[in-house]
């Protein structure tokens, strides 16, 4: 099964599902139905940095060095948790400059130079290069493993003939899959549908891979976790390999390799590609931020268990192979094949975005400037550049490709997968200064960055790049231990004497000083142009809401001239979309374009051909230039002094309908009060009339009729003083209530036995309610309850529960209870009727002044000798309560299925006695 024919099958089999997925990708995009919408095919293609790298030598390194490979990870993951504010500020930048590149990137802010952005591309050119030939290296490596396994897989490529390498032909094939579906459009900037769909796929492919065969090994080869470190820790060598003493370095070291690979992760041309250039919404950041770190947590959860197995098994057999023969020391068929699989999307998937990158800068950044010297390009036929361009970018593809197949072949066989990847991280980082710096201080100077780049690359060529020549045989590596003519203190491992740290550390320290002092260092000294002070306010304030809608141009052309320069570099197609909103006449040729038109159509041609051609380009049209500095500002200033404005003025709406709010409020509450006093007025103008009235009327009786038989005058004298004992309780209650509202309520709190109170008060209406018919039961099963109170005003407030419940009770067989019971510190005292209840609505309502709940099924003067009362009893009762420290409130009766009013006093303090 594992004969060269099925490998080679299984193997462009795969390739051609990757034509077919990007071909389906980009079907449906034309088709409005785009799959790269989601945040979570976006946060997969970001998994492209996981290569060939991540997949076989993570695994190398972990047996080599520990624990140090995760810092690898830790960058990029670091970085993404930074991504609402910098990668956010990244993408936003080259939405609006539609950037197509990081070369372009960098050109577009130091006032598109032309210069900065082919230096750019062309150190990208030179450190990415060794970067490509170690998925070539992998992917011929892990060939001649699974199909010459057990026997020695090694080869050196210098002595074969290129043809019988199967990673030349791989790398023809991605070439032709770049060619189709990474330059379909001569827009750059547009984003690549297909060919992000299969770079997608490919992160679930080699995630399964790999975790299959961690599967495998840890369940398979041995019986679990515990049973591999068990093993391991039997063998000392092993166990030490777990800890930090197997850490390259000191903690200088460990500090290094995160800040490289944090920096590589944003300046890598692949991640740049896919992080900022074919991101279609912001706010999927929002999702990848945690998303890839969690599939960096899963591609790397059993990079230590296989390094560790390996070294169990296999011995000192290369590290970096672990991953393919672990499986294949089983004697197992199927899941190498998928390993290599696995591995050959690892490596595959970096080629191709690493390719589309490169070749855009080198065709926009290093062909296209040298084209437009020539008079011919500028006498060409309508759209016939678009047709040159586009094959210039092809040609790039397979130049850039055998580039790097030709750097595998050389070279390749002196690094380890790890050693290469990290050289090519160096290399990237040297971005890192002017593409950061820039954008968030307005004073970085394109000479100064260009400086920096310099002087970053020389020294990271220096001490990582170089070495690796020499160590491959094709220099004298002598100097590598003496240094050049014997100067100590230049070799490149030890640089200025710096001697005994990681060599990666030690390069990007000596490196990024250079370009750090360089840029920051000439910037201070130098003097911006008007345009790149522009670009410099544009980027800085790229966040600046409303800037980006605002248009920059303010020269002058005609719509002809600016047609004419579309047609000729980008198709009509394209010059159409730009002038969308005009209806294109004859007539219209002479007539001056807009500013909008203008700022469209250079970015059409940014997105085309790079920000520094575009602006050549533009300018040999338009007469005038840009927005300077000054206006710039102007706009910032203008718009944030609108958006202050507006934000004050909602500040002010809201506070203003917040108070209307609260004074339409107060109007209700004023309204109810009046409404409150009139009923207050009105009902004790009747609850005093009635007894007067009744006072009177008998008075004038008994003064009128001499002749009154005594047992009529005996009783009419009785009504009267009943009548008085009335409106004297009246007049008490509207006093209490009046002393309770403006808090003169005299009280005497003491502390008293509420069993006993109960009882007296009881005793003192029960004859009362057997006169009116009601039954009256009490369940107090307590001794004692002790609590702080007003004895003559709680009984007041007893005597007037128990009232209340009688007069409310059922008309036919009036029962009322009352119980006692201790609750949480607290003693309640419950008293329940058997009528008609209170509705929810109405339970606050009764301890408003005079309000009386009306029954339907009584009349509303009597209640078989039961008075309604004066509606003051309750509101006084829930004063008093309150006074003492308690609560009173109604509730739904729990055993007699009427009305329950409920009293609670807190427990008396321990060691209170009664006065």
């Amino acid at each position: 099964m594992r004969s060269d024919i099925v490998v080679l099958s299984v193997a462009f089999g795969y390739l051609a599902l990757l034509f077919l997925i990007a071909a389906w990708g980009d079907r449906r995009a034309e088709q409005g139905r785009s799959i790269i919408g989601s945040p979570n095919v976006y946060a997969l293609s970001i998994a492209v940095y996981c290569t060939a790298w991540t997949f076989y030598g993570s695994v190398g390194r972990a047996a080599q060095f520990g624990p140090s490979f995760l810092l690898i990870y830790l960058g990029p993951t670091l970085a993404m948790l930074m991504a609402p504010f910098l990668i956010r500020k990244m993408v936003r930048i080259a939405s609006a400059q539609r950037i197509t590149s990081i070369a372009d990137f960098i050109s577009a802010r130091y006032g598109k130079s032309s210069g900065l952005g082919a230096l750019v591309a062309l150190i990208a050119l030179i450190g990415i290069t060794p970067y490509i030939a170690l998925q070539l290296k992998a992917i011929t490596v892990t060939h001649a493993v699974l199909v010459n396994y057990p026997d020695a897989g090694d080869l050196r490529l210098a002595d074969e003939p290129f043809w019988l390498d199967k990673s030349f032909w791989v790398a023809l094939v991605l070439a032709v899959f770049i060619i189709l579906f990474g330059t379909r459009h001569l827009d750059a900037s547009e984003r690549h549908e297909g060919m992000v769909a299969a770079i997608a796929f490919e992160s679930l492919v080699k995630l399964v891979a790999f975790l299959s065969v961690g599967i495998f090994t840890v369940f398979v080869l041995f019986q679990g976790p515990g049973d591999l470190f068990a093993r391991v820790a039997t063998t000392p060598d092993l166990a030490s390999r777990l800890g930090m003493d197997a850490v390259p370095g000191t903690s200088t070291a460990w500090f290094g390799m995160l800040v490289l690979a944090f920096l590589a992760f944003l300046t890598l041309p692949r991640q740049f590609q896919v992080l900022v250039v074919e991101n279609v919404d912001e706010r999927h950041l929002a999702r990848a931020s945690w998303l890839f770190p969690l599939y960096l947590l899963a591609i790397n959860l059993f990079v230590i268990p296989i390094a560790m197995a390996g070294l169990l098994l296999m011995g000192d057999a290369d590290p970096d192979r672990f991953v393919l023969t672990l499986p294949l020391s089983a004697d197992l068929e199927g899941l190498p094949l998928l390993v290599f699989i696995g591995g050959l999307s690892a490596a595959t998937s970096m080629v191709i975005v690493e390719t589309i990158a490169l070749s855009t800068m080198v065709s926009n950044q290093l062909i296209m400037p040298l084209l437009l010297r020539t008079r011919r390009l500028h006498r060409s036929a309508s759209g016939e550049l678009a047709g040159w361009l586009l094959g210039i970018r092809r040609v790039a593809i397979v130049l850039i490709l055998l580039l790097g197949y030709l750097y595998h072949a050389l070279v390749g066989d002196a690094y380890s997968l790890v050693t290469i990847g990290l050289v090519s991280f160096a290399a990237a980082c040297q971005f890192a200064p002017a593409m950061l710096i820039g954008m968030y201080w307005r004073g970085a100077h394109h000479r100064g960055a260009a400086l920096g780049l310099i002087a970053g690359t020389l020294i990271w060529a220096w001490t990582l790049l170089i070495p690796g020549f020499a160590q491959s045989g094709w220099l004298d590596a002598t100097f590598l231990e003496q240094g050049p003519f014997g100067i100590a203190w230049l070799r490149p491992y030890a640089l200025f004497g710096l001697e005994g740290w990681d060599i990666y550390t030690h390069s990007l320290l000596w490196s990024l000083t250079a370009n750090l002092g360089l840029l920051v260092g000439v910037s201070l000294f130098s003097r911006q142009s008007p345009l790149e002070q522009t670009q410099a306010a544009l980027f800085a304030e790229a966040m600046h809401p409303n800037l980006l809608e605002t248009s920059l141009w303010h020269g002058q052309t005609t719509r002809g001239e600016l047609r004419t320069l579309l047609d000729r570099y980008l198709g009509t197609g394209t010059t159409a979309r730009v002038f969308a909103d005009t209806e294109p006449q004859t007539s219209d040729a002479e007539q001056p374009a807009t500013p909008a038109q203008i700022a469209r159509a250079e970015q059409a041609l940014s997105g085309a051909l790079g920000n520094a051609s575009a602006r050549v380009l533009i300018n040999s049209v338009v007469r005038g230039e840009a927005l300077d500095l000054e206006s710039i500002l102007s706009i910032l200033d203008t718009t944030s002094e609108t958006l202050e404005i507006n934000r004050r003025l909602e500040q002010k709406s809201s506070e203003l309908a917040q108070a209307s709010e609260e004074l339409r409020a107060a109007n209700e509450r004023l309204r109810e009060l009046d409404r409150l006093k009139d009923e207050f007025v009105a009902m004790v103008s009747h609850e005093l009339r009635t007894p007067l009235t009744s006072i009177r009327a008998f008075a004038e009786i008994l003064r009128d009729s001499d002749n009154l038989p005594e047992e009529k005058r005996v009783h009419f004298l009785d009504v009267v003083v009943k009548e008085s004992q009335r409106l004297s309780r009246l007049i008490e209650e509207i006093l209490d209530l009046a002393r309770l509202e403006s808090g003169r309520l005299t009280l005497n709190p003491q502390p008293l036995d509420l069993v006993a109170l109960v009882r007296h008060s009881v005793d003192a209406v029960h004859h009362m309610q057997v006169d009116r018919g009601v039954t009256l039961e009490m369940v107090v099963d307590l001794e004692q309850a002790r609590v702080i109170g007003d004895p003559d005003r709680l009984e007041q407030v007893i005597i007037n529960l128990l009232d209340n419940a009688g007069k409310f009770a059922d008309e036919e067989d009036a029962r009322v209870r009352l119980s006692l019971l201790p609750h949480k510190r607290h003693y309640r005292l419950m008293v329940e009727d058997n009528g008609p209840g209170i509705g929810e609505e109405e339970r606050e309502r009764v301890f408003e002044k005079f309000h009386q709940i009306q029954r339907v099924d009584a009349a509303p003067d009597k209640r078989h000798g039961r008075p309604r009362g004066s509606g003051l009893g309750l509101p006084i009762s829930r004063g008093i309560v309150a006074h003492l420290g308690g609560r009173l409130w109604v509730e739904e009766a729990p055993h007699l299925g009427g009305a329950c009013l409920i009293m609670e006093l807190p427990e008396a303090p321990a060691g209170s006695s009664e006065a």
